[in-house]
């Protein structure tokens, strides 16, 4: 059975790139949060190993996205995952990966919502004089939120998602999101 420190172990057997590692750290971390947000703090563990691992695939897959999430669940069948951390996987790619189920429950919902969300926190901490997490604020994020042209490729659609599906604001949703990250800035590079 996984825990969160072999799921970490198992992602770094995975994936080398450490800015992808970064990411899946990231998302983690802010589905631990989510998990204690949302009233399910009994299974943090779970969401934050389905933050750690929904991308450990992604550095093989990125250019046939139509194996991405599937290839890492087949590495996981030697583990006897949950369910949830299984769903929420493969959940996260609804929209991407040809197939893949739309988000039904939470944790699929969380996973789906925060992905994107990180990477945008992560872009506004690189534009601030001291690339620093700590420089990052809710307001900064939202200032360049507006700017369409500012990390082009967030689907903010999908992280606004967060409001229907998980019955969260936007801006409490960020926020979330960004007093995670700021807890584990060192290891995030940030």
């Amino acid at each position: 059975m996984l825990t969160l420190d072999s799921s970490r172990e198992f992602l770094h057997s995975k994936m080398q790139s450490v800015n992808l590692r970064r990411h899946c750290y990231a998302v983690s971390i802010v589905m631990g949060a989510l998990s204690v947000r949302l009233g399910h703090a009994d299974q943090k563990e779970q969401w934050e190993i389905a933050g750690m691992l929904h991308d450990a695939d992604y550095e093989i897959t990125k250019n046939d996205p139509g194996q991405h999430t599937h290839m890492v669940l087949d590495w996981l069948k030697e583990f006897s995952i949950e369910a949830d951390i299984h769903d929420a996987i493969l959940a996260h790619g609804w929209g991407y990966v040809p197939g893949n189920p739309e988000p039904k429950n939470q944790i699929e919902w969380a996973l789906y919502c925060c992905d994107e969300l990180t990477g945008l926190i992560v872009a506004v901490a690189l534009v601030k004089p001291d690339k620093k997490l700590s420089s990052v604020s809710v307001e900064s994020v939202l200032s360049k939120w507006k700017q369409k042209s500012f990390a082009g490729g967030v689907d903010r659609k999908q992280i606004e998602m967060c409001e229907e599906k998980l019955g969260i604001e936007l801006r409490e949703f960020i926020e979330i999101a960004l007093t995670a990250m700021q807890q584990i800035a060192p290891e995030l590079g940030l």
